[in-house]
This record gives C-alpha cells, sequence and structure tokens, in this order.
C-alpha cells in the first residue's frame, strides 16, 4: 500500500489557486454593482453565491486535500465568500432602499381626498328597461302595482279562472311553498306569474283601474340560455267603461314606440287564454330590420330571423268571469290586460344570447349597458 501524499500542493488545484478564486470574486463583486433592481440581483445572487456557483464548487474542493493544506485554502476561500456576501447584503439594501422611495413616488396617496369614496358600479339592465317601462306607463296615468311573490293558490290560480285539473298548477310548472293536499281548499305557491297583483288591484281599487304590475315571478325550469326558474315579468290592467281590444293595441303601440322609436307598431294573432277572453299574441315589427329583411337572404335579420316580427306576449279582454270573481260589474266594466318577460325584451333588444349572462352577478355584463335616464 502506498503512504498519503503529503507533499500534495494545493495550488495545483485549479478551482483553489489564489489567482482563481480572486478572480470569481471579483465577478460576483461586479455582478452585484450591476444589477440595476432586485431582480437582477436575485438572479446575480444563483449565479454566484448558490449551490453551484464558483465558490461554493471550489469549497467543496478542500475536503480532498491533505490535512495541512486545508487550513489555507479553507481561509482563502471563505475570505472571498465572506466579501461576496458582505457585497451581496449591501447591494441589496442599496436597491430595497430606492425601491420603497420609487413606491413612495409612484403610488403616493392624496389623503386629502374624501376617505369614503366608492369605485362606481353599473345598474344591472334588466332593472333599467323594468323602470324605463313603468315610466312610459306612469305618463299614460297608469300607477305601479305591486304584491307579495309567495301567493296564495286562490290569487294566483282560481281568482284567474284556470281550472283546478290545469297542467299549469302541476308541480311540474308550479313551486309549491307548502305541497298541495289532496282536498285542500288553497295551497301557497311562489306567484308564476304577475297577474296575481291585477286581481288584489281590482278587489282594492274601485274602477278605473289602471296599473302596471312589474316583478319577479318563478316557475319550474332548468337553467339554460333561454330559460331560467326566476325572471320578471311586467303586466298592465285597464278596468273602466267601453274599454275594447283597439284601446289594447293603441297603448301596446305606444309603449313600443317609446322604447324602439318610430316606425314601429304591432299586430294581434288569435291565442286562448283562461283570463282573458277574446285572447291574442302580440307581436312587433321588427325595431331592427322593420321586416325589410323577409325574403332577402343576403340581409338576414338575426333578431327576427329574418321574419319580419318579435314576439311580445299575450294580450286580450279581461274575462268576465275573473272580473265576477273579484266584485266588478262585467255588465258595466271592461278591460283589457297584457304581459311579457323583462328577460327576454332584454335579450333581442340588445342581442344578448344567453340567459345566465344576467343573473351571474358579473360587472363586465351590467357596465356596458351605461345609464338611461
Amino acid at each position: 500500500m502506498s503512504a498519503p501524499n503529503k507533499s500534495y500542493d494545493p495550488v495545483e488545484v485549479e478551482a483553489l489557486k489564489p489567482d482563481e478564486i480572486d478572480r470569481v470574486r471579483d465577478e460576483a463583486l461586479a455582478a452585484f454593482a450591476a444589477a440595476t433592481d432586485l431582480d437582477a440581483l436575485r438572479e446575480a445572487k444563483v449565479a454566484h453565491v448558490g449551490d453551484r456557483s464558483p465558490l461554493a464548487l471550489a469549497n467543496r474542493e478542500i475536503g480532498a486535500l491533505p490535512p495541512k493544506a486545508r487550513a489555507e485554502a479553507g481561509k482563502r476561500v471563505g475570505r472571498a465568500r465572506g466579501a461576496v456576501n458582505k457585497a451581496l447584503a449591501a447591494r441589496q439594501a442599496e436597491l430595497e432602499a430606492e425601491r420603497d422611495e420609487r413606491v413612495l413616488v409612484e403610488e403616493a396617496v392624496d389623503v386629502t381626498l374624501p376617505h369614503d369614496r366608492l369605485p362606481s358600479g353599473a345598474r344591472h339592465p334588466l332593472t333599467t328597461l323594468s323602470e324605463r317601462i313603468e315610466d312610459i306607463f306612469v305618463a299614460m296615468g297608469y300607477e305601479v302595482a305591486e304584491g307579495p311573490e309567495v301567493e296564495a293558490e286562490w290569487f294566483n290560480f282560481d281568482a284567474l279562472n284556470i281550472d283546478p285539473d290545469h297542467p299549469a298548477r302541476s308541480t311540474h310548472d308550479t313551486l309549491f311553498v307548502e305541497g298541495p293536499e289532496p282536498g285542500a281548499d288553497s295551497q301557497v305557491v311562489l306567484r308564476t306569474q304577475t297577474s296575481p297583483v291585477q286581481i288584489r288591484a281590482m278587489l282594492e281599487r274601485t274602477p278605473p283601474i289602471y296599473v302596471i304590475c312589474p316583478g319577479r315571478v318563478y316557475r319550474s325550469d332548468e337553467l339554460d340560455a333561454t330559460h331560467s326558474p326566476v325572471f320578471h315579468q311586467v303586466e298592465l290592467l285597464a278596468i273602466d267603461e267601453g274599454l275594447t281590444m283597439s284601446d289594447l293595441k293603441g297603448t301596446m303601440d305606444h309603449m313600443v314606440r317609446s322604447l324602439f322609436g318610430e316606425g314601429v307598431h304591432t299586430r294581434l294573432r288569435p291565442h286562448y287564454f283562461p283570463f282573458t277572453e277574446p285572447s291574442a299574441e302580440m307581436d312587433m315589427l321588427c325595431f331592427r330590420c322593420r321586416g325589410e329583411s323577409v325574403g332577402h337572404p343576403d340581409r338576414p335579420c338575426r333578431t327576427c330571423s329574418s321574419e319580419g316580427w318579435v314576439e311580445l306576449g299575450g294580450c286580450g279582454v279581461v274575462n268576465p268571469r275573473v272580473l265576477v270573481a273579484c266584485g266588478v260589474d262585467p255588465e258595466k266594466y271592461s278591460g283589457f290586460a297584457f304581459g311579457f318577460g323583462i328577460e327576454r325584451l332584454l335579450m333581442f333588444r340588445h342581442n344578448v344570447a344567453d340567459m345566465r349572462d344576467m343573473i351571474e352577478g358579473d360587472v363586465r355584463f351590467t357596465r356596458p349597458f351605461g345609464m338611461e335616464i
């Protein structure tokens, strides 16, 4: 066996040569001095102080030296690493001070401003549209009427001439607050329409009656792009002597002109509703193409699907049975009623493709609609 190499000269190890140690030390000091921000200093720290830095690798070589050579090499590497760490700490303190001074200038807060200011939000377009419709009818002499959203079944169905076996009274369509019990006279439901407000208006007022009834209603529907279990309706009711369908159409023509501009009018299509007789579905002339897209595939209209008309809602002359149920003399008074969904009106008025966008509460949806005064 050969004897230990006691004459081993550490100067012969390249990484431990004094000149090499001084060189890597000076490179580290220069890199720290050249760093202009904390991010650059972090990169220089990894390169010159990290586990794979030249001084760290040189420090590992010391263990392979003979005992007599380790002390001198260790001192040499230790002095270099101490100088590097000291320069790093000093440069980091300088850059942090510069950053703090810059932040104080760039992010200065004017403490003289009112402290209770809040960022501006946006009114929901459903609210804006509903109030605009209310204003149109209030200007015509109508009153805004409201009623409870949790309603007795009598107000929601019976008084409106809806038979007990009508499909709308099943749990497939209606949300019952108290489940239907066999033989019970009336249950409690989440109102499926704002028509119960009309019933309450006729019970509480003496004709002539002119009311508009906006509000939230509930149906047993799945939430998708065109349906929601919770949505909004606006209904109107007029009870007076001598009212006819022509009065209804004139009223609706005024409403659509006020909402969509001059030249827009309505048409009536025969339909059936238990609470009106005669009844009709009302369409309005497409307010975008004004019917000019019909028969012209070269200029299609997304709003009316090139049909020229947009379905607005149901309407008709109030059924005499409804008047009798509310204590109004059908021999003396007649009336008309109309109702439509505000979400649907908003969708085709502003080309909203998905109803779910209206209820997610994202200000990016509501803000583009702006403020209507």
